[in-house]
């Protein structure tokens, strides 16, 4: 999948997150309402995540957008320089 490496950093901020609450995968799942097999493959970057769902997850931590979209010195920033549209081969 192109661009997979902005759904793994998404999932590795999530974990991050729910790992310094303390919460297990299951309990971050009765918070939000997702499944926990869900909360796993977005935690692996197998899932690109719909908009409301992402406000889902920043209202469980208690995050606006444009703190749970950024990322700490553990989690690569990217420029998006090696980042494609889906038009580009």
């Amino acid at each position: 999948m192109i661009n997979s490496f902005v759904l793994k950093d998404f999932g590795r901020k999530i974990r991050d997150l729910r790992m310094a609450k303390g919460i297990s995968q299951e309990a971050l799942a009765k918070i939000t309402g997702f499944h926990r097999t869900y909360i796993g493959m977005i935690e692996r970057g197998e899932r690109n995540l719909s908009l409301t769902n992402i406000a889902v997850f920043a209202k469980a931590f208690e995050l606006t957008l444009p703190e749970l979209f950024s990322f700490s010195a553990s989690i690569p920033s990217h420029d998006f320089e090696n980042f494609k549209f889906k038009t580009e081969k």
